[in-house]
């Protein structure tokens, strides 16, 4: 029996935080920004969704009915997930294979995660490890360092590369940079610093070759995927966002992972070539058809080892692959435009459904600046040590569809209008939001609008929501406001600096303030280190 195509519809995700940044930020709060997230790109409700696949790695059990329930106790069945750091490509995987079997037609996926500060450790000292084997096996090799392990096997595997082929600590390094970089334009990424080589170089060693700025750091936060089958996406005419899985395929450690002939056959070599082989057959596909890829670069060693195990190039050439830019804007292939797990963060239930919603961004051209141009095929690696690994490929589902549509993103939407200045106003609002939004939001808790009039009389409306998850801005937004601001261009310029007395200005009529004038007050929170005193 043939399978059934399968299409994301929706996808949703919180920013990636530091553990303990946000008060208000366990589980049910993260799955309930991110599935609500999900619905609102997908046009759904929560009532069509009839599966849910829920993964997290650290957490009770049942955490996925408690995480789903606030969006709609209907009874469906949702099942948990936990396998590793692939829970939740794991999850997506599952709620793949349903609709292709033919057993449901519209699933959730959702991943979520509430870590712990450091580095990961063993929490069971009661029963035997999973990882004992491959511990075992680098052993043999290497002696036990004062490390975190996960940063030796995959630092040693690193080692291995430079042994065999002649790679070089920079090439590590140059990876590192290159997520950093990239991650400058992902408001969902936990770091969002641009460093140099030099930096890089000189933080502090973690494990040869791998310095502090190499490797991912732990992280909360959600994602969530909602998938649906062909008849469900035309009845509910969904073909303009529909994003095709072309290809999922999923496996194991091979026996060569415990041979003990090197640390990158530990960290699962062998087992992501197989498995990357069995997707580009089953799409009919080769590395080739791809422009961009979101890989498991929980260590930059991990990234430049995967490149040769997807194929992306030759076995013992990824140091000139490297050298040659073709894993960033302008070379072959476009690799972690979001910044990668080394950047944008690792919460280990969320990372994998994190990656399908950045790939699906960029097959819908709705990126941003970290849009790739001509985006036809996408590629999605995550793995997890034990071992597992999960290899998507995705195409857009109906391409005609989607050129004849504007699908307006829910989650990056822009903010630019030419003939504005004061749009630089609303970009420094997003980027302080970005950085800083928790805080903010629990500081204001309200909804501003700008109706702002250009010299040429043209008017636009920017909303800036400070009271929802992390605060955003929108253009020309219908959303309710508690508190309307209306002002011409230059005076909205000159206010916000701190060049307009805001008394004086309502009183002379260049400032109209409509709704909670109490709310009005708190938009000093708003602006920039200036003499106003708004």
């Amino acid at each position: 029996m043939a399978q059934r195509r399968v299409f994301v519809v929706g996808v949703g995700m919180t920013k990636f935080e530091k553990p303990g940044r946000r008060d208000d930020f366990d589980y049910p709060q993260m799955a309930l920004e991110a599935g609500t997230k999900a619905l609102e790109d997908a046009g759904l409700r929560y009532d069509q969704i009839e599966q849910a696949c829920c993964g997290y790695v650290a957490g009770d059990t049942c955490c996925g009915q408690r995480a789903l329930y606030q969006l709609g106790m209907t009874g469906i069945p949702i099942y948990n997930v936990n396998n590793a750091c692939t829970t939740g490509s794991t999850a997506l995987f599952m709620a793949r294979n349903m609709i292709a079997g033919g057993t449901a037609d519209c699933v959730m996926a959702i991943g979520f995660e509430k870590m712990e500060k450091g580095s990961l450790s063993a929490k069971y000292t009661d029963r035997t490890n999973p990882m004992d084997k491959h511990v075992t096996v680098m052993l043999d090799q290497y002696d036990l360092d004062r490390a975190p392990i996960t940063a030796q096997l995959f630092g040693n595997a690193g080692r291995d590369h430079m042994k065999k082929y002649g790679t070089k600590p920079e090439h590590f390094a140059k990876i590192a940079w290159k997520n950093h970089k990239h991650s400058v334009n992902n408001p969902y990424s936990q770091f969002r610093d641009e460093y140099s080589l030099e930096q890089i170089n000189n933080s502090p060693m973690i494990y040869f070759p791998l310095t502090k700025l190499q490797c991912c750091p732990t992280s909360d936060g959600s994602g969530c995927v909602i998938l649906a089958s062909e008849d469900f996406v035309r009845k509910n005419k969904l073909e303009a966002q529909a994003v095709e899985i072309v290809a999922m395929e999923m496996g194991t450690d091979q026996p060569t992972a415990f041979n003990g002939e090197n640390c990158m056959q530990v960290i699962g070599y062998d087992m992501t070539k197989t498995v990357a082989q069995r997707a580009f057959k089953q799409a009919g596909m080769t590395p080739n058809d791809v422009q961009v890829v979101e890989l498991h670069d929980c260590f930059s060693a991990n990234e430049l080892v995967t490149y040769e195990a997807l194929g992306l190039c030759p076995e013992g050439g990824a140091g000139d692959f490297i050298d040659r830019g073709d894993n960033t804007y302008g070379g072959k292939y476009v690799v972690n435009p979001s910044g990668g797990l080394i950047s944008k963060g690792h919460p280990l239930g969320a990372t994998g459904l994190a990656q399908c919603s950045e790939l699906t961004w960029q097959l819908r051209g709705l990126a941003q600046k970290r849009q790739v141009p001509g985006v036809k095929a996408c590629l999605q690696h995550n793995l997890g040590l034990g071992g597992a690994v999960v290899i998507t490929l995705y195409k857009l589902g109906f391409p005609q569809a989607a050129m004849s549509r504007q699908i307006q993103p829910q989650a990056v939407s822009g903010i630019s209008i030419p003939g504005f200045k004061s749009v630089a106003v609303f970009e420094r609002m997003q980027k302080a939001l970005e950085d800083n939004g928790a805080e903010t939001v629990k500081k204001i808790k309200g909804v501003f609008q700008f109706k702002v009039k250009n010299a040429k009389g043209e008017q636009a409306t920017w909303t800036v929501d400070v009271k929802n998850g992390n605060g955003c801005v929108k253009l020309n937004s219908k959303d309710k406001a508690d508190t309307t601001f209306v002002m011409t261009d230059e005076n909205l310029i000159n206010l916000m600096e701190g060049k307009l007395n805001p008394q004086m200005a309502f009183f002379q009529g260049k400032l109209k303030i409509e709704g909670n004038m109490g709310l009005a007050m708190k938009l000093k929170e708003l602006q920039p280190n200036t003499n106003s005193k708004l």
